[in-house]
């Protein structure tokens, strides 16, 4: 039998193990869940211990040659129903559509999954058919379909496996029971438990308690199907084996037992507010575990060394953020949990999820990691600390302020000296004019001096990258790396930014997905401003940020120009381009790119901006010229910015030089009447084509699309292109 598993964004590597603990083989891990191969008692098995996933389906055909509607219906009939539904049983199909441009309507292609279903069913039960019920329904069929590829499933969990069951209330902010396992299993405090003591665990912030219920269920192993209010779906197929259940039920009791007679079990909470305690009461007293949960009504800033339980344990919370409360009453929270983590909790280890990476920076200790979460739609990330004593404090900002002094003390070499004079000079110039515009990331160096070949950015006065042009070949290798560490030293110094927040790169030609190589993995996300959004952005994982700074100004223009818009994006990267043209007012955004990888991220930055996805924002994986000669849609602005050499995998190799005016040509093929063309790329020697100039109204907006800080003004070619008006004259009779 071959599974799948569903679960948010960044917790399938937790669905693996989950799997793996199973019983399952073949396991593959996808960004929307797990497959896996596994019998009827793993299905069951995991059905039973589950903590992460949302739904187990069971894969029962596979057809990877559709090409419309037609034959999705006659894949469908083909299929054996009556050995999975009879007509007594009530049916509901779902649907997940990707990349499919035979569809323009994803609920269509479930109503044609029905049809073939019942039609199958009809014939071989002389007309009789199961009733549709969307809301209890019996069987859920689920279609998946990417590409030309389609898989029907059979809901083989029913309702979602995070529903525990035991939420008999809640406070205005929400936790999903699959959220709350997956923060303690990222968490320090999982790794404690051991055979008798489930370490010590706090949760300041208990709202309705989900954490503290998890953590409960996690230390007294007691398996989530044990207190599942809902019947599994698999209850209700053919092939349910009700001696294989039972032997997995009876196992599952047992664990419980042995851990509850044999383990310490230590978790407390605390909230201020006396009704959300209250909730967190009775949603533990359902779940069966409230005498294991220690709770009470109390502020978390009032909370003194006496309040803390004895030992070295471990935070894991979920404080208020954005959703919530106003920004400064935020800061000032934040400020206070630093405070009292710093000061109350020496020792100990805490686990912190924000909806704003920037709320953490209240809290004045750095995390050891981080991790991306979704809070429903709610970007998040769960930070955690090693909270340190006085001890331990003092000795490592010794040290600390020791190098730094030591750094600092040091007389800069006549190079430095020249560097650091040079970035002191154009940030006494350029700070009041980005200040002016708004503006909070920016270049202040830009190879100024040849000595010194990089090009330097300022993100938010916290962040810096130095991206070095990679040295002639004729430099000496310890020459080019002195001269390095020298506009290092002067960058520190004259922008006040600690060396830890410079983050230095080496920019040198790349081809192809060469320019989107991973240079780590640390999954660290940064949020900026720009024109009233906020933006993503790593500045370790990859070359480029996530924002290409020399693009601000085009990125207004389509803010200034989208109002009542359909807005095309192409080789749309993190989709920042998208992210102005909704601002602005567009009634419709498509979005392509080849990379998955960015396309998470241009959906990720959708998000955090409360911005919807596939209602009226739709994405694609598709190299841009496929997607321009496959669809009919028009445009009224269209944003398209092609690499200057790509040879990915599969394609045929593009030159922006020779192969534009083909680019051009089909985008204005599909651009409506009146509609508007921004055409960008990188490469310096570019020349718009003769044929392109003739055949269209083509306006060069490089020079104005190029911002103060950019003192390269050849960063970028840009150009607006529209179709020319036809005048028809009459001759007079």
């Amino acid at each position: 039998m071959i599974f799948f598993a569903s679960c948010s964004l960044n917790q399938a590597d937790l669905v693996v193990k989950e799997a793996e603990e199973a019983g399952a083989s073949e396991i593959r891990q996808t960004k929307a869940g797990v497959e896996f191969v596994g019998t009827l008692e793993t299905g069951y098995r995991f059905c039973m211990y589950s903590r992460i996933s949302s739904r187990l389906l069971e894969a029962i055909y596979l057809d990877d040659d559709v090409t419309d509607t037609d034959e999705l219906y006659e894949s469908t009939l083909n299929i054996p129903w009556e050995e999975y539904i009879n007509p007594s049983l009530k049916i509901k199909v779902t649907r997940t559509v990707q990349e499919c441009n035979y569809l323009t309507n994803s609920h269509f292609a479930a109503l044609r999954v029905k049809d073939g279903i019942i039609d199958r069913l009809k014939e071989h039960f002389d007309g009789e058919r199961p009733d549709v019920d969307t809301e209890h329904p019996d069987v859920t069929v689920h279609i998946h379909l990417h590409q030309k590829r389609a898989i029907w499933y059979l809901d083989f969990s029913g309702e979602s496996l995070d529903k525990r069951g035991y939420r008999r209330d809640q406070t205005d902010a929400v936790m999903k029971e699959s959220l709350a396992a997956t923060l303690l299993y990222r968490s320090e405090w999982k790794k404690s438990i051991t055979e008798d003591d489930s370490g010590i665990l706090l949760d300041p912030f208990a709202g309705s308690g989900t954490i503290l219920i998890e953590a409960a269920l996690i230390a007294s192993d007691t398996a989530p199907g044990l207190i599942r209010r809902e019947d599994f779906a698999f209850k209700k197929l053919p092939s349910y084996d009700q001696e294989i259940w039972q032997s997995i039920v009876r196992e599952a009791e047992e664990r419980r037992t042995k851990a509850l007679d044999e383990r310490d079990i230590r978790i407390y909470g605390s909230d201020i507010s006396e009704k959300a305690i209250r909730i967190a009461d009775e949603n533990a007293r359902a779940a069966g575990v409230r005498e294991l949960i220690d709770l009470k009504a109390m502020d978390f800033s009032f909370y003194t060394e006496e309040d803390v339980p004895k030992g070295t344990g471990y935070i894991v919370t979920d404080p208020p953020y954005g959703v919530r409360m106003k920004q400064s009453d935020l800061d000032g929270l934040y400020s206070m949990i630093g405070d009292k983590l710093s000061n109350v909790f020496k020792g100990w280890k805490a686990t912190i999820m924000a909806a704003d990476s920037e709320l953490l920076t209240n809290i004045p200790m750095k995390p050891e990691r981080v991790n991306s979460l979704y809070n429903g739609s709610i970007f998040c990330q769960a930070a955690h600390y090693s909270i340190f004593t006085d001890e331990e404090k003092e000795e490592m900002k010794r040290k600390s302020l020791e190098k730094k002094k030591e750094r600092l003390s040091q007389p800069l070499t006549p190079g430095a000296e020249m560097a650091y004079n040079r970035l002191v000079k154009n940030l006494r110039e350029l700070k009041p004019l980005m200040e002016k515009e708004g503006v909070t990331c920016y270049r202040i160096y830009d190879a100024d001096m040849p000595e010194y070949s990089a090009a330097i950015d300022m993100y938010e006065g916290k962040w810096i990258t130095l991206s070095e042009y990679a040295a002639p070949q004729t430099i000496d290798p310890e020459d080019a790396e002195r001269r390095l560490n020298e506009l290092i030293y002067a960058t520190e110094r004259a922008t006040g930014i600690d060396i830890e927040n410079i983050y230095v790169k080496q920019r040198k030609e790349m081809k192809g997905k060469n320019q989107y190589t991973r240079l780590a993995s640390s999954s660290r996300f940064n949020i900026v401003h720009e024109n009233g959004l906020n933006v993503l952005v790593n500045f370790q994982d990859y070359l480029d940020t996530g924002i290409f700074l020399d693009h601000r100004p085009i990125r207004k223009y389509i803010q200034m120009h989208s109002s009542n818009k359909r807005f095309l994006n192409l080789f749309c990267y993190t989709a920042t381009a998208t992210l102005n043209a909704i601002k602005g007012g567009a009634v419709s955004t498509v979005s392509v790119d080849t990379s998955s990888t960015y396309l998470d991220w241009a959906m990720q930055n959708l998000k955090i901006n409360g911005f919807p996805i596939a209602i009226d924002n739709y994405f694609y994986k598709s190299d841009a010229m496929d997607y321009l000669y496959s669809t009919y849609d028009r445009f009224d602005l269209i944003f398209c910015d092609p690499p200057t050499f790509s040879n990915s995998k599969g394609r045929d190799n593009f030159d922006v030089q020779r192969d534009h005016k083909k680019l051009i040509k089909a985008c204005m093929m599909h651009l409506s009447p009146g509609g508007v063309l921004i055409f960008s790329n990188n490469f310096r020697k570019f020349r718009m084509s003769e044929d392109i100039m003739n055949d269209y109204a083509v306006r060069d907006i490089t020079e104005e699309t190029i911002g103060d800080d950019f003192r390269d003004k050849k960063i970028h070619h840009a150009y607006l292109i529209r179709n020319k008006i036809k005048v028809s004259i009459r001759k007079r009779k």
